[in-house]
């Protein structure tokens, strides 16, 4: 097993090409998933029941329906309801990764809102009604005490999201996205070095995911509250 074959000629260029996309699609998407987890948690927040059931039914949705086919109901089913004007601009550019992290993104924020959803719930109730009390609006007793503890709490939580959301990403490979999935099955196909290119693949995932969480756990330390 030669892995040096596989970095011959244009393949070394593709498979970076594949991991910038690859990294690029994870960062976008996690950038979405978590503003919009915050924006659930917080709805989830108020004492609105029509909210609050909103925010169930986006979660229940997301958390049941497969990754893959949320995928291919924002690139093929999505576009047909928009204008004609607009479909053509989204298709002027690279709708294929456009809408793979979109679908990824609002996906996980699901994730990211219920993992939120436990870290304040561990919050003591007395927190908020004292940052009421103090004249902080229900936005900024949530953006100033809530949010930041629930963060906090949730950590560990919160990373394994962003790991399952990293790998997630390979998905995008079904609509034609360039991520590094697809350029290990386009190389493969060129050079019948599966094991080689497969195994190649394996490593980066399981390197990038493995420092996702070692961030993760650094963080963690970081902001644990010292007791002594």
């Amino acid at each position: 097993m030669d892995l040096s074959v596989l970095l011959q000629g244009d393949n070394a260029k593709q498979i970076a090409s594949g991991v910038a996309t690859m990294l690029q699609l994870t960062a976008f998407a996690w950038l979405l998933a978590v503003g919009v987890g915050i924006l659930l948690a917080f709805i989830r927040m108020s004492g609105s029941k029509w909210a609050q059931g909103f925010v169930a039914a986006y979660v229940e949705y997301h958390q049941n329906v497969p990754m893959l086919v949320q995928i291919f109901l924002w690139y093929f089913g999505i576009p047909a309801l928009l204008p004609a004007g607009v479909q053509q601009w989204i298709n002027s550019g690279n709708s294929g990764f456009f809408f793979a992290f979109v679908a990824v993104g609002l996906a996980m924020a699901a994730y990211m809102s219920e993992g939120l959803r436990g870290g304040i719930r561990s919050i003591p109730k007395s927190q908020l009604e004292a940052a009421r009390a103090l004249g902080f609006g229900h936005g900024q007793a949530f953006r100033l005490v809530v949010l930041p503890q629930a963060v906090r709490i949730a950590l560990p939580t919160l990373v394994s999201h962003s790991v399952l959301l990293f790998k997630n990403t390979s998905l995008a490979m079904a609509i034609g996205v360039a991520e590094l999935t697809y350029v290990t099955r386009e190389i493969e196909s060129q050079t019948f070095r599966t094991m080689e290119i497969y195994l190649l693949a394996t490593g980066a995932y399981l390197g990038i995911s493995l420092l996702i969480m070692f961030a993760g756990g650094h963080l963690e330390n970081r902001l644990r509250i010292r007791t002594r």
